[in-house]
């Protein structure tokens, strides 16, 4: 799981590519103005941004031109209906590290993702694992024993993230920005009833947790 920020006006659109990355087990935040899109990335992380051109408030390219400029890392996908190799130069010239024109199927949109995802550290691996529990990211399940758990989505993508991150703590909160999307009412206290569900799924009575608490601070998971 990554996430993403979608940013694009067109709403027919965002929903459809919004639908096909969720699909792909991704979360998606949607924004349709190009100063909005400066003030989440000012505020939240993302693990990409998906970036038209043409959109509300300043252009695309602008809106790239001013996150690197900030210094902003974070890799960027332009999708967008110009298609001439000067709008390619420019837009690639701002600081987008990919370029896809609309008319491209969702399929090679999914294999571009997944490869500006594979540069980050954080983000690469498909199967996850610590003691005995095994998170396999393509096929969407987690085993303990060899046995398959059931997870909610929350759960799973709340297991996911830690796994990815071992060794670090990470408080509610910041789970809350990770791994939440913004348009959810939760709070730090339904990041911790989540963890508190996961545990009872992935823990054994009497065996030392997998996911530690470290008080005052949050959580974490350490091989």
């Amino acid at each position: 799981m990554a996430k993403i920020l979608l940013v694009e006006d067109d709403p027919v659109y965002s929903d459809v590519v919004k639908d096909f990355l969720e699909r792909e087990k991704h979360l998606v935040e949607v924004v349709e103005n190009g100063l909005d899109a400066l003030e989440f990335l000012r505020s939240c992380q993302f693990d990409l941004i998906i970036l038209d051109w043409n959109i509300k408030g300043i252009p695309g390219v602008t809106v790239c031109a001013r996150y690197r400029i900030s210094g902003g890392t974070t890799p960027i996908l332009m999708l967008t209906g110009r298609a001439e190799i000067e709008d390619k130069e420019q837009g690639l010239d701002s600081g987008a590290d990919d370029y896809l024109v609309k008319t491209a199927e969702m399929r090679e949109l999914a294999a571009r993702v997944r490869a500006l995802l594979r540069r980050p550290a954080a983000v690469s691996g498909t199967l996850l694992q610590t003691a005995d529990i095994v998170l396999d990211t393509p096929k969407g399940t987690v085993s303990k024993g060899g046995k398959q758990l059931q997870l909610f989505p929350r759960e799973f993508a709340l297991l996911e993230y830690l796994l990815r991150h071992k060794g670090q703590v990470f408080s509610p909160e910041a789970l809350l920005d990770r791994v939440w999307s913004s348009d959810i009412e939760a709070s730090p206290h339904t990041v911790r009833t989540c963890v508190n569900r996961l545990r009872a799924k992935i823990e054994s009575p009497g065996a030392a947790p997998i996911i530690k608490t470290i008080y005052g601070f949050g959580y974490k998971i350490e091989d």
